[in-house]
């Protein structure tokens, strides 16, 4: 749990199956949080660095064909699993005429579940359940309070969040002792979630942390090339701290059901095995320079200027020194929408 006085609690050998996606006829909003894994575009509206922005050129040439702000050349997780949900697109909660009725994307780049992850720049997990509670609002001014409840219990709420609490460059992360430091991320975590509840929240997806210190970003540090332990280590205690929590919740808060995807295996798998999984490169990323291409240059946005962009993003697990192709994407989407890796349901379930 947080501890008082810390933080504030007011506060982003395998072979693939090719699964049979059916899209199924549902009438349940999505609602999204969490960082550049799902941000689908609110950090284009914010005063931010080009660090956490993706409006530029080549970020979205292969489905959008343009930029939209995702962090990818195309489609991310949410933009699938809303898909193979019935629904549109979710569009941001700070884009003009987002729509609400399908469900609103809060996600942004670099946001982490504590206030002291990049303050100022982004969009905070205390900040995004602050934007969804103005939702919650119109939906109450819309259709009333006992139809809003029930829309909103319908509702699919997702989440992934985490992974730069453990990667920010902020010597906050250097001040508590490491269990000390998961538990307050994990605590911040549960308290937005248990807001949520409390709305008529029911239905939740988890995407836990990736294994960070095998980003193309970590590499470069390394002198051998291998994977940077100390990331690594945070992760891993991190998702065994949400497996345990969310079965707390699910005994303590009666209609709580949750999908808990192992993002963490599954990316770690693709790294160490491309060609299982239908790549040619596991480690190095499609857009960018350096070793691994781990430099965040991609789109001459940012300090560095010059970066390379591979011929065919098909063949990489990365598109950029941190993010992931839409192929890759779209694979794991595939297993969350399918495969029930921890507790009772996937996500398909949860739409049901």
């Amino acid at each position: 749990m947080v501890k008082q006085g810390q933080i504030s609690l007011l506060i982003p050998s395998t072979i693939f199956i090719a699964f049979l996606v059916v899209p199924i006829s549902a009438k349940n909003p999505l609602f999204i949080f969490g960082d550049s894994i799902l941000d689908a575009g609110n950090n284009n509206y914010i005063q931010t660095t080009s660090f956490a922005q993706a409006n530029f050129y080549p970020y979205g040439i292969t489905f959008f064909n343009f930029p939209t702000g995702r962090f990818s050349d195309g489609r991310l997780i949410c933009d699938f699993i809303a898909k193979y949900a019935n629904l549109p697109l979710i569009l941001p909660f700070l884009q003009p005429d987002n729509g609400l009725i399908n469900g609103v994307n809060f996600a942004s780049a670099g946001a982490g579940a504590l206030v002291q992850t990049y303050p100022g720049l982004v969009i905070n997990l205390h900040e995004q359940l602050r934007n969804y509670k103005k939702v919650e609002s119109k939906f109450r001014y819309k259709f009333g309070d006992v139809k809003a409840r029930k829309r909103l219990t319908k509702a699919v709420y997702m989440f992934s969040i985490g992974g730069n609490d453990y990667s920010s460059s902020s010597t906050f992360l250097t001040n508590y002792p490491k269990s000390e430091y998961v538990d307050m991320v994990i605590g911040n975590i549960t308290f937005v979630i248990t807001e949520i509840y409390k709305t008529g929240g029911r239905k939740f997806a988890f995407l836990n942390v990736p294994p960070l210190g095998c980003m193309p970003m970590a590499r470069i540090s390394s002198i051998d090339g291998d994977c940077i332990k100390e990331p690594l280590s945070y992760a891993i205690l991190h998702n065994k701290a949400l497996s345990y929590v969310l079965k707390e919740l699910q005994i303590k808060l009666p209609g709580f059901k949750y999908s808990l995807y192992d993002f963490y295996t599954s990316l770690q798998q693709r790294i160490d095995h491309p060609s299982n999984y239908g790549y040619k490169e596991g480690k190095v990323a499609c857009c960018g320079t350096g070793r691994f291409r781990g430099i965040m240059s991609c789109g001459e946005r940012r300090p560095v200027k010059y970066y390379e962009l591979c011929e065919n993003m098909k063949d990489y697990v990365f598109w950029d020194s941190a993010h992931l192709t839409e192929k890759t994407y779209k694979q794991l989407a595939d297993e969350m929408w399918n495969l029930r890796s921890y507790g009772s349901y996937n996500i398909k379930d949860l739409f049901h």
